[in-house]
């Protein structure tokens, strides 16, 4: 009765080519917050078999042996080719639970938000594998102590 309308069946098949679904790991800073991204994909890897109605075994590199080959249908993407959203497995250090540390890389600018007792500056930062459009604000205080 209450069941989601835009839900559509995600069926693959054996050989077809996926995206797997990775994020960032929030607040591995000691003194700061990592970048504010949302989640990436990493691939794209062949679908060996089907396990389930919605489990499917996916061929990994060597450098992923430590993660279950086996995932559930909602951290896979179909692969269509464009380059622009995909981070490679070799430049990325994965954990088990598919996360990563987010690496600032640059500041791309500077402003001063003035609040009535004080002003706090804020930087523009870029970070490792993500592209200008994706730069968050950061506290500038936060990134000096990192």
């Amino acid at each position: 009765m209450y069941a989601d309308q835009k839900v559509r069946d995600f069926e693959l098949g054996v050989g077809e080519q996926v995206f797997l679904k990775i994020s960032p790991m929030k607040g591995v800073m000691p003194f700061g917050k990592t970048c504010k991204v949302s989640p990436r994909y990493l691939g794209p890897f062949e679908i060996l078999h089907r396990v389930r109605d919605v489990a499917y075994k996916l061929t990994l590199p060597p450098g992923l042996s430590t993660v279950q080959p086996v995932f559930h249908v909602s951290m896979l993407n179909k692969y269509h080719f464009d380059g622009s959203y995909i981070v490679h497995s070799d430049s990325v250090l994965l954990d088990e639970n598919l996360a990563y540390e987010e690496e600032p890389i640059a500041i791309l600018d500077r402003q001063v938000q003035k609040l009535r007792p004080k002003e706090i500056a804020y930087v523009k930062v870029q970070c490792k594998h993500h592209l200008i459009e994706e730069a968050t604000w950061e506290a500038k205080y936060d990134m000096q102590e990192r």
